[in-house]
């Protein structure tokens, strides 16, 4: 059996040996030799950390497995983001590159991930059953963690609007994110899904997994910490170095790394015909982020001697105020448990239309565009509005299936 992980977890330290070598003798290579070692080790833990948070859920119960999963899946993004909220304590240029980054992670979660992998499911479904399907349907389970979200997401809107993250919002933040961890440890036990490696941990006998799964969690987390910091600020001087503008790379480079094993564990989860579970992962890391890691940054700040609120400044509001929008159009589609294909190409589509158009005005215009659309599939689906808002409240998961709305025809998943 430890054979089998022989091979992934050597590859892994491989890739991460470099980069401890580098922090621990101190030494410092040029900008794009570092962000290139340094991203290779943070990738590398990052799998190994996912891997052992899938193999996790054998002895951890339902939904508060889900939620630990994805918390754990993103620890690479928290700790290059809370890096650079702390160093803009006492350096504020650096509050551009805490706003980046969050924004971005968000925005990649949401945009790619979340339509990548409806549409993965969509078509696995249609080379499975010969039918083409309109809609990937969600267990009635997922309406608790899309309340959390869109509660979440309008506290958000506070934040473009008033030109700052606050302690008080960050710290009722965190406070709404252990109500929800709380909240989803109460919800039915699941037998895991399991691929690869993870699929390996998870079928060894108790004494040997649980020792691995936390030794495998200690050491991935003390690489991603270790690398956090010079892997940041490689990003930036990389940048210089090129001509690119830094606030780019750190917004889509930097998550893009971080992400990539979440990413790829939904995507498996896609492909084996469990695109709802992978959804249902990726609507639970969009709630960490809304919460935990926004929650973390003026607590962060505050830590690395700023005052009590992160400003900000007109284009870190700008790109708030299209990542909060990108949000309700992503839970507009959802209120009805169904993730629409058309809603997937959608999201997919203005995702990459900010590629196209990245000035001030662009921005400002495709958060009207997220805006309008979202309006409009919440008052189309608004008979689900009130149902969703009050599901991260009621006592009982029983009680969130019985508010569901009837439907007034036959509902499938097509």
């Amino acid at each position: 059996m430890f054979a089998k992980l022989i091979r992934p977890l050597g590859l892994c330290l491989i890739l991460a040996l470099p980069a401890l070598v580098l922090r621990m003798g101190g030494i410092h290579p040029s900008p794009l030799i570092a962000l290139l070692l340094f991203g290779a080790g943070v990738v590398a833990a990052s799998f190994v950390l996912a891997w052992a948070a899938e193999a996790a859920q054998v002895d951890i119960s339902g939904g508060l497995a889900i939620a630990i999963l994805a918390v754990i899946a993103v620890l690479p993004e928290y700790a290059v983001d809370l890096y650079f909220a702390f160093t803009a304590g006492s350096n504020p240029e650096y509050v551009a590159y805490a706003a980046a980054n969050m924004t971005g992670s968000n925005r990649l979660l949401l945009g790619l991930g979340w339509s990548l992998v409806a549409l993965i499911a969509l078509a696995v479904a249609k080379r499975r059953t010969g039918k083409s399907l309109r809609a990937l349907t969600l267990d009635s389970g997922h309406r608790v963690e899309l309340g959390f979200l869109l509660v979440a997401s309008v506290l958000a809107f506070t934040i473009p609007l008033t030109s700052q993250i606050h302690i008080t919002l960050g710290i009722g933040l965190l406070i709404f994110f252990g109500f929800y961890l709380w909240k989803v440890s109460r919800g039915d036990t699941e037998e895991p899904e399991l691929v690869g490696p993870a699929a390996t941990i998870g079928a060894l006998p108790v004494k040997v997994r649980r020792p691995l799964v936390v030794g495998l969690f200690v050491g991935s987390a003390t690489v991603i910490l270790m690398c956090a910091e010079p892997f940041a600020d490689a990003l930036i001087e990389s940048g210089a170095q090129l001509g690119i503008d830094e606030f780019l790379l750190v917004q889509w480079l930097a998550p893009l790394a971080s992400e990539a094993p979440e990413f790829i564990i939904a995507i498996l989860f896609a492909l084996r015909g469990n695109g709802a579970g992978a959804i249902g992962m990726l609507i639970s890391a969009k709630v960490n982020q809304w919460t935990l890691l926004v929650g973390s940054l003026p607590v962060a700040y505050l830590m690395g001697g700023g005052d009590l609120a992160l400003n900000l400044d007109s284009r870190q509001v700008e790109e708030f105020l299209l990542t909060a929008t990108q949000t309700l159009l992503g839970i507009a589609a959802l209120l009805a448990l169904r993730f629409p294909r058309w809603a997937a190409w959608t999201l997919l589509g203005l995702f990459a239309v900010q590629f196209l158009f990245p000035g001030q005005e662009a921005r400002y215009v495709l958060s009207g565009v997220y805006a309008v659309i979202a309006l409009g599939a919440f008052v189309y689906h608004r008979r689900y509005l009130l149902p969703t808002l009050a599901a991260p409240f009621r006592a009982h998961p029983d009680e969130v299936a019985a508010a569901e709305p009837v439907e007034s025809g036959r509902r499938s998943g097509s």
